[in-house]
């Protein structure tokens, strides 16, 4: 499986596609684009409004890597579906817990 992220000294760098308005907070897997590159699918139940969508996003992700809200933030797609996400910590055991929730 190609890993939907890089691997920093202090970080990583995660790729997202959210879906707004989907119905519930949810991680929906890895999914592979066209050009080989892959990104982790999720979605959240908030509108994509005044960036209520994106702040949902950063929470549901903190809560799911157990990391704080404020080691997520968002590097670049703020308006777009693609996002670049960095987390801070640990890159390994960030890719870990990654690598567990794709795999449930």
């Amino acid at each position: 499986m190609i890993a939907p992220y890089k691997a920093f000294a202090d970080h990583l760098r995660l790729a997202v596609r959210l879906t707004p308005n989907g119905g519930r907070d949810a991680i929906d897997g890895v999914e592979l684009l066209a050009e080989g590159e892959a990104h982790l699918k999720a979605r959240v139940s908030c509108v994509p409004e005044k960036g209520k969508a994106n702040k949902a996003l950063v929470v549901l992700l903190a809560k799911a890597l157990g990391v704080p809200k404020s080691s997520v933030s968002i590097v670049s797609g703020d308006t777009a579906r693609q996002k670049i996400l960095r987390i801070d910590g640990d890159p390994e055991d960030l890719a870990k817990r990654i690598d567990g929730l794709v795999a449930d």
